[in-house]
């Protein structure tokens, strides 16, 4: 039985020599696909260490967001308490009580704290009229027949009654 053509020496010599040289450039695609994929896992390494150190750093603000939370909710729990207390009249009226808070310091600006500035400036002689008035009482007591007058005046008032 003859040999096959494609097994005569020329062809096998021909075929190795195909293979062989074909064996480089293969080696070099498969490289340069290898250098790809290493590129893009680079690639993917560094922005998943990106996200994760955005994620650390939101998580930090998190943490601070989540602390200063808990401070005013600490802080606000005597106030929630005393609400409680109140019924919804209640609200409502402390709420038109504020919104009378404007009109309600003009007038205590312009009319009550001239008034007070005026009794203060008067209480001094107010003070001093009084003793005037009580030294005036004792004169008055100790003149003498004053202690007959006055139950004269007395008993008058108790016959009008």
């Amino acid at each position: 039985m003859p040999l096959p053509r494609s097994l005569w020496p020329p062809e096998v010599f021909r075929w190795s020599v195909d293979t062989a040289t074909s064996v480089p450039r293969r080696v070099l695609d498969l490289l340069t696909a290898a250098e790809s994929i290493v590129e893009r896992a680079d690639g993917l390494v560094r922005r998943t260490e990106q996200v994760v150190a955005d994620a650390e750093d939101t998580v930090v603000r998190a943490r601070r967001v989540t602390e200063a939370v808990e401070v005013q909710v600490a802080a606000t729990r005597p106030l929630v308490e005393f609400m409680k207390e109140f019924s919804a009249h209640e609200v409502q009226a402390a709420i038109k009580l504020v919104d009378e808070l404007p009109r309600l310091s003009k007038h205590l600006n312009e009319d009550i704290l001239p008034i007070l500035t005026t009794l203060n400036q008067v209480g001094p002689d107010l003070h001093d009229l009084l003793e005037v008035a009580n030294d005036v009482r004792q004169a008055i007591l100790g003149i003498p027949g004053f202690d007959f007058l006055r139950r004269r005046g007395e008993g008058k008032d108790d016959d009008a009654d």
